[in-house]
């Protein structure tokens, strides 16, 4: 027996319409003009309520999908079918359609409003390899592909050598019953296919996020400014091997900072105008931070390096905010301190809650991206928080990562494609 549903057809006369059959109907072919104004055509014809559709393309083959509902069960789908493809014929379009039981139609509808999750696949190339595995984990995990989009432009056959963007969303629904086995799959992956993978809720917060504060050494810029400083110095090794201790985690950083500092005394103020001009701006920053301005977003630069170096990559890309350490100079030299309280990692996440209070907005609303240890806290208060070419510790502990990508990369995790024209 079937039972009868009411709908609400938005081109009707306000009387709700009986559903009393489903169908859903898969056309396919050579994309064109007309084909879903043909199938509508013969539709319309039978008072059809469109309960759900949606539409793909690729290179130049269409595939079309409607679940409709009519208000009388004694449709004749031999009938249907034949009207469907006498209007489609002359389009070289392949027309199915499937029954829909009320139930089946009752179980997809009350999906709605489930968990939903992005999955977000980068590389310099996607491979079949890449898709199998991951698809894999997502069956795993109890995760269920409803969609799936490139979010990246089409790259010509002899862009596939150079260093191109390649980004693959999935939209999943459901639940992973353990969040922590997941990741561990994911970042497993992410290793074995030099790729990244990001797994985030989907959420109305997603592309409606508005500050994005950056790290700066080794983030926004390819280099540890206070190595360039030690080197002009004379000290470089000794400078270079407290540095990474410190920003894989294994020393304290107000401590190390201290210790590099006392060791950059006596340097000439006169090097830093040559280091600031020689910095080397790392990959896709001057795309990620031009895109973000027409996007409305508002950006920082939060470092434990110096006010001087990220003062000059503010006028250089466009950044809204800068707070970082000041270098104590007396006559012409540096004195190995410096003004004011040091920017640690405790400041940068108190910095960034400061400037999200500034903007009016809420904590959710903003994205952290930095490589070190002292990054993490700063992560950790953010929305969005972003290991980027991190140490492993960091890479293990932030919430996402991008290590295969430039900087324009964290476009893809806010949903933008690159037809959007802003990447």
């Amino acid at each position: 027996m079937i039972h009868a549903a009411r709908y609400n057809a938005p081109f009707s006369d306000n009387s709700p319409l009986i559903v009393k059959q489903i169908l859903l109907i898969n056309a396919a072919g050579a994309d064109q003009p007309g084909v879903t104004s043909a199938i509508a055509q013969v539709l319309s014809r039978y008072q059809a309520a469109i309960l759900d559709i949606g539409q793909a393309v690729i290179h130049d083959n269409l595939t079309l999908g409607m679940m409709v509902g009519v208000d009388t069960a004694d449709i004749k789908e031999s009938e249907l079918l034949a009207e469907l493809q006498s209007a489609t014929v002359d389009l070289g379009i392949d027309i199915r359609f499937t029954p829909v039981s009320h139930a089946s139609y009752q179980q997809w509808v009350e999906h709605q409003g489930k968990a939903r999750y992005i999955v977000t696949l980068l590389a310099r190339e996607v491979t079949a390899g890449q898709i199998a595995d991951l698809t894999q984990i997502t069956v795993k995990h109890g995760l269920n592909i409803d969609n799936i989009s490139r979010l990246s432009g089409r790259v010509p056959l002899d862009g596939l050598a150079t260093k191109s963007n390649a980004c693959v969303e999935f939209s999943v629904r459901g639940e992973p019953a353990d969040r922590e086995a997941l990741r561990r799959d994911f970042m497993e992956l992410s290793t074995r296919h030099e790729a990244d993978v990001a797994f985030q809720r989907d959420t109305v917060y997603r592309r409606n996020r508005r500050l994005v504060c950056f790290d700066m050494d080794s983030t926004l810029i390819e280099a540890e400014v206070i190595d360039e400083l030690a080197k002009a110095a004379g000290v470089g090794e000794q400078v270079a091997e407290i540095t990474e201790q410190a920003m894989s985690g294994e020393l304290d950083f107000n401590q190390s900072f201290a210790a590099r500092m006392a060791l950059l005394k006596g340097l000439d103020e006169s090097v830093l105008a040559e280091i600031a001009e020689n910095l080397p701006v790392t990959e896709g920053a001057a795309k990620l931070i031009s895109s973000l301005k027409k996007l409305g977003y508002k950006t920082a630069i939060l470092s434990g390096g110096f006010q001087y170096f990220g003062e000059y990559l503010q006028k250089k890309l466009g950044i809204d905010y800068v707070y970082a350490n000041t270098l104590d100079i007396v006559d012409g030299k540096v004195t190995g301190e410096v003004k004011g309280e040091v920017v640690n990692g405790e400041r940068k996440a108190a910095l960034l809650k400061m400037l999200a209070e500034r903007e009016g907005i809420t904590a959710e609303q903003t994205i952290a991206v930095g490589d070190g240890a002292n990054d993490l806290p700063m992560l950790a208060a953010a929305g969005l928080g972003i290991a980027f070419r991190a140490k492993p510790l960091v890479k293990a502990s932030a919430e996402q990562a991008i290590s295969t990508l430039g900087l324009d990369a964290i476009l893809y995790l806010l949903g933008f494609r690159e037809r959007d024209q802003i990447l």
